[in-house]
């Protein structure tokens, strides 16, 4: 039985929560949490506000959506150890520097809005930790990979919310050396 060609094209309905998401995300990005409302997202996405609450339900409904991230972190298994942590923040200025805003949001909003912060906590429990433990064992790998959140939290905020002018002026080859030794002097110490 044949497929029909309708059946393969996107529903009318997933472009339109498409739009709404993608203004969301540009949005919570340049305004944050508490600046961004629904009628700017309504209005950036050319529809009416009640779209955005029947797509979404609420603003934080809207925000849980838009700030759903995936790190996609690379594949270690075949790596060498000693070449993880530059692997890891070259990976993070991929994200960072890439089309998609999501880490961007959870950056700036993390700091004054519980949600955000709760989304970004679980990054690094469910994701950064789990690559952790791939790497030194589960003993201590939350410790560890909140380690390596201070690092990469506090680079894109000192470089993409600050924009520290000699952070900007430094190669990102530079920042990915120095960094990513950082963060595989965390890897590798023994925990206390």
């Amino acid at each position: 039985m044949a497929t029909s060609t309708a059946s393969k094209r996107p529903r009318r309905s997933d472009r339109t929560r498409a739009r709404i998401l993608a203004a969301a995300r540009a949005r919570f990005a340049a305004d944050g949490y508490e600046r961004t409302t629904i009628r700017v997202v309504a209005r950036e996405a050319k529809i009416d506000p009640s779209m955005v609450m029947r797509y979404f339900g609420s603003k934080e409904g809207l925000f849980a959506a838009a700030a759903e991230v995936e790190l996609r972190l690379p594949n270690i298994g075949g790596m060498p150890k000693t070449r993880i942590g530059e692997a890891l923040v070259a990976h993070f200025f991929e994200l960072w520097d890439g089309d998609d805003d999501t880490l961007q949001i959870l950056l700036r909003t993390s700091a004054s809005n519980d949600d955000a912060a709760a989304r970004a906590r679980s990054l690094v429990r469910d994701q950064i930790a789990t690559m952790v433990a791939r790497v030194r064992g589960k003993r201590g790998s939350e410790r560890v990979a909140s380690l390596i959140a201070t690092q990469m939290v506090g680079l894109a905020y000192c470089r993409y919310v600050l924009r520290l002018p000699a952070l900007l002026a430094t190669p990102r080859e530079s920042l990915v050396k120095s960094i990513g030794a950082t963060i595989q002097r965390y890897l590798d110490t023994p925990l206390p």
